[in-house]
């Protein structure tokens, strides 16, 4: 018994120093780090506008109008969710929320990408997963994996990062895991709640009036509502809203009228610092 004891406590210790590669590693250590692994965290690029030029950045030619060709089955979610356990939850958390337990000491800080890919383009996020956090805007730890997974084992990380946040993922770590990095899971009511307090703070501090905070959170819910509704999902944050939001004016949920102010109202949270 104690043999086999210490046998699987060495099993997991070994399982976790494999996840935490998935954060970058020091300089001259020799472990299976994919190339054109970051060297530093990029400081200064905390949320707000920080975050927003990340997540507007022109996608390059080779990458642009990519869609993901494997289906979001039950047999490619579990390989995504595997996946996603041993190369992303060390930073990103078992829930995708950006707080896995290397997160603490990223600058900047892993996003919580099972919200932020529901409005990000199949070709975005294909994109960021093969080159990772190297270069402007990003600057950050995440390692370039496109010369470590094949394009479907790519597209099937994708497709397990999309169902974290829209409550289709299966049970998260894969097979056997349990979840071992931690961190929440994506909440809408929470998200609603968060909202609810930006918006009062931006009352508050003069930035948004209460009639610009209604509208505001009535557009978003529509968006939220419809946000994979017969849409092509490709392009970066920018492309993917001002799609959705022509999509909402042509079924006549909102009007012309009430996008712009929408994208006006996001602009100026994004600028106060008060939307991450």
């Amino acid at each position: 018994m104690y043999r086999r004891s210490v046998v699987k406590k060495l099993m997991i210790i070994g399982i976790l120093l494999l996840m935490l590669v998935g954060c970058g590693a020091e300089a001259g250590e020799e472990t299976a780090v994919p190339t054109n692994t970051p060297t530093d965290s990029g400081m200064g690029m905390g949320g707000g506008m920080g975050m927003m030029a990340r997540h507007m950045a022109p996608i390059p030619e080779d990458y642009a109008g990519l869609s993901n060709p494997v289906a979001a089955d039950e047999e490619s979610l579990a390989r995504g969710g595997d996946l996603f356990t041993t190369y992303c939850a060390s930073c990103h958390g078992d829930g995708g929320m950006g707080d896995g337990p290397a997160a603490a000491t990223l600058d900047p800080a892993p996003v919580a990408i099972a919200h932020t890919s529901q409005m990000l383009g199949d070709d975005y996020l294909f994109w960021r997963i093969s080159e990772g956090g190297q270069g402007d805007p990003f600057n950050s730890a995440m390692p370039a994996w496109g010369s470590a997974l094949d394009e479907q084992a790519r597209w099937d990380l994708i497709n397990y990062i999309r169902a974290l946040g829209s409550d289709t993922a299966p049970s998260m770590g894969g097979p056997g895991m349990g979840g071992m990095m931690g961190g929440r899971t994506y909440d809408p009511a929470a998200e609603a709640t968060r909202q609810a307090e930006m918006l009062v703070q931006a009352i508050e501090q003069g930035v948004l009036t209460q009639a610009e905070a209604d509208l505001f959170a009535e557009v978003h819910a529509e968006l939220e509502a419809n946000m994979t509704r017969g849409m092509q999902m490709q392009g970066n944050m920018g492309q993917m809203q001002a799609a959705l939001l022509a999509q909402l004016v042509d079924l006549g949920h909102i009007t012309q009228a009430q996008a712009d102010q929408f994208n006006d109202i996001h602009t100026r949270l994004l600028e106060a610092e008060l939307m991450q």
